[in-house]
C-alpha cells in the first residue's frame, strides 16, 4: 500500500529550529562544514538543548497520542547526514517521535515542501525562508533569542498571527506605505465587505483548524489562535470579515493600532507568533517563540524604513 502524509498537518524545520545548535554553528561560521561535523559527531551522545520551535513540536505531535497520525514533523536541514544523526539522536532523547528527515549538506532544502506537501517551513536560513515563501509554503524564520518555555499551558497549543503580509496579503499595506494611515483607513472602510486576498500563512490556519476538528474530543490538547495586528477601527472590520468568509473562526483578535505587540503577546503566551516586520518580531521575542515571515512590502524595502 502507498505511504501518504494527505490528511495530515506536515510540519517542516530545520535542525536548528528544533534544537539549540547555535554553539556548534558558530563553529561552521568560524571554520568550515568539517569542523562542524567534527564537532556534532563528538558530541554525538549529548542531546542537544530544546530549540525555539521545540514546544510547538511536542505539543503537535501529542495529537497523534490516540494512535491517529494527525500530525508529521520532518527535519528539513543543511546539515550533512553525519551531523544529522545527532539531530535524530536528540529528538529520541527528547521524546520526540521523528521518523522522517532530509539532509542536503549545503544544499538549500526547500524544494523538498512540495513533495512533503508541508503546511509550514521553520528555519533559521533567511534565503531558505524567502525561497519557500516564493513557492507558495508557509515559511519563517525562527528568532533564536525568542524566550522559550516549554511547560506552558500543556493543554493549548497557542500559535499568534500577524494580519496583513501574514493571514492576509499586503494589498493594503502597499497603500498604507505609499499613501499613509489616512488613505490606509479610507481604503479599507470603502473596501470592508471585499475579503482580502489570502496571505502566506491562510493554508497554516485552515490546516490548524482542520486538526482540531478531525482530533474532536479524544485529544485533550486544543489549538488557540489570535490574530494581533497593527490595524484598529475602521480597518478591523475588512479583517474579521475576510476571515468570515474564509469560514475560519480565530479565538482571540487584537487591534493595536500601531501599539507594541510584544506585552500583549506576553498575556496570550504563544508556542509561536507570526509577524513580516522585524520590529515587531523583536518586540516578542519576549513573549514566546517568534518568527520572521519575510513577505510583502514591508520586506522588499530597505531595513533602515521597516
Amino acid at each position: 500500500m502507498t505511504v501518504t502524509l494527505d490528511n495530515q498537518l506536515v510540519v517542516a524545520l530545520s535542525s536548528r529550529a528544533l534544537f539549540d545548535f547555535e554553539d556548534e554553528n558558530r563553529v561552521f561560521e568560524e571554520q568550515n562544514d568539517t569542523a562542524y561535523m567534527a564537532v556534532q559527531l563528538d558530541r554525538l551522545e549529548q542531546t542537544a538543548a530544546p530549540g525555539v520551535a521545540f514546544p510547538l513540536v511536542k505539543k503537535l505531535l501529542s495529537f497523534n497520542n490516540d494512535g491517529q497520525h494527525r500530525v508529521e514533523v520532518v527535519i528539513l536541514s543543511r546539515n550533512d547526514p553525519v551531523s544529522g544523526l545527532r539531530v535524530l539522536r536528540s529528538a529520541e532523547g527528547n521524546g520526540l517521535s521523528l521518523t522522517r528527515s532530509v539532509f542536503t549538506r549545503g544544499r538549500a532544502p526547500y524544494g523538498y515542501l512540495r513533495p512533503l506537501g508541508a503546511h509550514l517551513f521553520l528555519s533559521a536560513h533567511e534565503s531558505d525562508v524567502r525561497s519557500a515563501l516564493e513557492a507558495g509554503y508557509p515559511a519563517a524564520r525562527v528568532f533564536a533569542e525568542s524566550v522559550v518555555d516549554a511547560n506552558r499551558h500543556p493543554t493549548e497549543v497557542r500559535i499568534a498571527f500577524d494580519g496583513d503580509s501574514v493571514l492576509f496579503s499586503d494589498e493594503a499595506e502597499k497603500i498604507f506605505q505609499s499613501e499613509g494611515l489616512s488613505a490606509f483607513e479610507k481604503h479599507e472602510r470603502q473596501n470592508a465587505d471585499r475579503p482580502l486576498p489570502p496571505g502566506p500563512f491562510k493554508p497554516l490556519l485552515l490546516a490548524l483548524q482542520r486538526l482540531q476538528a478531525a482530533a474532536g474530543e479524544g485529544i485533550p490538547v486544543k489549538v488557540r489562535t489570535a490574530l494581533v495586528t497593527a490595524r484598529s477601527s475602521p480597518a478591523h472590520e475588512r479583517a474579521i470579515r475576510t476571515l468570515m468568509d474564509w469560514n475560519i473562526v480565530v479565538d482571540e483578535a487584537m487591534f493595536l493600532g500601531g501599539l507594541e505587540k510584544g506585552p500583549f503577546l506576553r498575556e496570550f503566551e504563544p508556542d509561536f507568533f507570526f509577524d513580516d516586520q522585524t520590529r515587531h518580531c523583536d518586540s516578542a521575542v519576549s513573549a514566546g517563540p517568534t518568527g520572521h515571515v519575510i513577505s510583502g512590502i514591508a520586506n522588499a524595502m530597505p531595513s533602515t524604513m521597516r
